[in-house]
């Protein structure tokens, strides 16, 4: 059983402020079920989400990322070595 004392002291002091209306809700919700089932259910369900947003996290870093146009390139010019590979012209 989850007890609203214990609760309210765990998060006070993981330095949390205790809402007691939310809280009252929370241990209303949980009342008749076991810790260890509802954590087992909360890691299933954590395992199936949890790849979702990096996948959407990629997407959206590649679409903000500046995209950068192409320059062209320049074309090497045509040097004459002035014979200096003699028999140039036999290729």
């Amino acid at each position: 059983m989850i007890a609203a004392d214990d609760v309210t002291k765990l998060l006070k002091e993981s330095g949390v402020e205790v809402d007691a209306e939310q809280l009252a809700i929370l241990i209303k919700n949980l009342e008749g079920k076991q810790l260890h089932e509802l954590i087992a259910a909360g890691s299933s369900k954590i395992a199936t989400v949890s790849a979702a947003p990096a996948a959407g996290a990629a997407t959206g870093a590649a679409a903000a990322a500046p995209v950068e146009e192409e320059k062209p390139k320049e074309e090497a010019e045509a040097v004459d070595m002035g014979g200096l590979f003699e028999d140039e012209d036999d290729y």
